[in-house]
């Protein structure tokens, strides 16, 4: 029983057809038939029922198929290890990315770290907070981007940015009609937030104080929705610098936009990895590239 035998034996499974799997192989038919009842032959079971239109693993295959699979993914993963000591930058990280940050940060993040370090794949998870901090420690991701501070003693964290806050006020609200807000303007202010579980709900709060009015009544999954929410005169809100000018939904005259009088209240974005994690240059290295290029909204730290 080979190793070549068994990633047959998961091709085989997944196409469900000799001849597509031996296509995704780079074989012919022939050869993988051959090969699957070798494997077979060896093993003393049969693996597949031939007998249906799709070929479909028999219940014993089924067992041998999920032990298969581990085989062949961490036969992957010591290659990828082995690769990746020679160029820390040619690897694939699991990246966790907060929802009010992912689908304003990413596309220049992105597009950066493809010029700068082509071999590096990112795979992205979007999720709050918590849900980053618990993958990140049991190792179902390797990196989040998230809003700091975090706290856990087992986790590296390495600030990239700060991001300003912008008061998002409805058309003509009287505060509109200044250019620059003080915090305390929008203190006694309805104040819509993000729901349970958005760290920017708790940085809202924090800057405004827990009496702002009102903040219980109306609460928004979306950055998107608390901004449609403004444009209908519900309340008020506080955006990231740059989820500012991503509105295309909105009418952009039923919003309008002011910035905070410095030192203006904001956030600081970081890079957060575990302490222990193999070939920590991989993730020093790609804070210092987000970190060489900022988007123009944010402020360096």
């Amino acid at each position: 029983m080979t190793l070549q035998e068994l990633k047959y034996l998961v091709a085989l499974a997944d196409h469900g057809h000799f001849g597509r799997a031996a296509e995704a192989c780079f074989i012919t038919q022939s050869t993988l038939s051959t090969q699957i009842k070798k494997l077979e032959d060896f093993l003393g079971v049969t693996l597949f029922d031939r007998s249906l239109k799709r070929v479909t693993p028999t219940p014993i295959g089924r067992e041998i198929l999920a032990a298969a699979r581990n085989i062949v993914e961490e036969s992957e993963r010591i290659r990828e290890l082995a690769k990746h000591a020679q160029d820390p930058m040619s690897r694939t990280l699991h990246l966790g990315v907060i929802p009010t940050l992912g689908p304003y940060y990413l596309p220049h993040a992105l597009t950066l770290v493809h010029r700068k370090h082509p071999g590096l794949r990112l795979l992205l998870r979007e999720e709050m907070t918590p849900q980053i901090l618990e993958h990140l420690v049991d190792g179902r991701l390797d990196a989040g981007l998230l809003a700091l501070p975090v706290t856990d003693d087992s986790l590296r964290v390495e600030p990239l940015f700060y991001e300003p806050f912008f008061a998002a006020l409805p058309a003509g609200h009287a505060l509109a009609k200044q250019d620059v807000l003080k915090v305390s303007d929008i203190m006694k202010e309805k104040l819509l937030l993000l729901d349970e579980g958005h760290c920017l709900r708790d940085q809202a709060l924090d800057v405004c104080g827990t009496g702002s009015r009102g903040r219980e009544e109306v609460r928004a999954t979306s950055l998107e929705t608390l901004r449609q929410m403004v444009a209908m005169g519900l309340g008020l809100t506080l955006l990231p610098a740059l989820s500012v000018d991503a509105a295309p939904r909105v009418n952009k005259k039923a919003v309008e936009i002011r910035p905070f009088k410095k030192p203006a209240p904001g956030r600081t974005i970081g890079l957060v990895w575990r302490k222990r994690a193999p070939f920590p240059e991989t993730f020093e290295r790609l804070a210092a590239t987000l970190k060489a290029t900022l988007p123009t909204e944010v402020e360096p730290v």
